[in-house]
């Protein structure tokens, strides 16, 4: 019971960020000023194309602006995809906005149509980035690998702190080889198995290979999840490389809990009940209709 409450909880809290995002103030870092705003940008826009993404971002005129550059995403991603799949142009941009601190990370993108709001949130949370709203977008539809370089870069200028190397090779890892997995199982499905494992890696940490696969594949089977055989071995690489990468899993944990508890008091508000009966009534609208097709 408690483990298909957890699956519930995990894959309602996808369309529930993006609805957080979008109705709750951003969040923040305890080394920055809230309401401080990065915009990124990819060095290879043209400039019709910076007007473009600048307008999708909303981004203020004075605001703090960096490039990423193809050499950069080559840097990060050239490990874990192709260099034919990562491009020769540097074009994803983003907007980070800070706040205060203990708000936890959102997401919300345009034009990205392989990663997953939550996909970049999981990532952002192995980096280490905290407390800030990231917009992700691009001058038209991308994969959205790339964006992760530039958010990464743009949270260490904004809040003067250093991510260690290590730390942004794994969460550029995460990246690609969860867009990869929900290609294949699905993105909620992916979003929640890898919410469990990193749950259960705040907790436990296995020593050896074969206990991380042993503990992967049994979140998996006790979440009705089956991992493609293919792909099991580069997810057992992944939490093998962010166990050595000297992440802070009470960090960790402390983030993964408060996306929840945005998600619950999100719920429980006025403005939440309002949105939850306005789909009731959706759906209590859409079986009239069904049942009028039968009548």
């Amino acid at each position: 019971m408690m483990m298909k409450l957890r699956k519930l909880t995990a894959i309602l809290l996808i369309p529930a960020l993006i609805l957080l995002s979008m109705y709750m103030a951003p969040a923040a870092s305890a080394d920055a000023v809230e309401g401080d705003i990065i915009v990124i940008l990819g060095e290879d826009l043209t400039a019709a194309q910076k007007e473009q993404v600048l307008a999708d971002l909303d981004a203020p005129t004075d605001a703090m602006t960096i490039q990423v550059t193809n050499e950069e995403e080559h840097k990060y991603l050239g490990s874990h995809m192709s260099k034919a799949q990562i491009g020769s142009k540097a074009l994803s941009s983003a907007k980070i906005v800070i706040g205060k601190p203990g708000s936890g990370v959102s997401a919300t993108s345009n034009h990205i149509n392989w990663v997953t709001n939550d996909m970049y949130l999981n990532a952002m949370i192995t980096a280490g980035v905290k407390d800030a709203h990231v917009s992700i977008t691009a001058p038209f539809d991308v994969s959205g690998t790339a964006a992760l370089t530039g958010i990464i870069k743009a949270y260490e200028t904004t809040t003067d702190t250093q991510i260690p190397e290590e730390q942004k090779q794994v969460a550029n890892e995460e990246i690609v080889k969860t867009a990869q997995l929900s290609d294949s199982i699905g993105a909620e499905e992916t979003t929640t198995l890898m919410t469990n494992i990193k749950e259960e890696l705040a907790q436990n940490q296995p020593e050896t290979r074969e206990e991380m696969q042993t503990m992967i594949v049994n979140i998996a089977n006790n979440l009705n999840i089956t991992i493609p055989e293919a792909q099991l071995n580069g997810l057992v690489d992944l939490f093998m490389n962010m166990k050595d990468a000297n992440i802070n899993w009470n960090a960790v944990g402390d983030q993964l809990e408060q996306a929840k508890q945005q998600f619950t008091d999100f719920i429980e508000s006025e403005q939440g009940q309002g949105i939850l009966a306005a789909i009731k009534d959706f759906f209590v609208g859409l079986i009239e209709i069904i049942k009028g097709w039968f009548s």
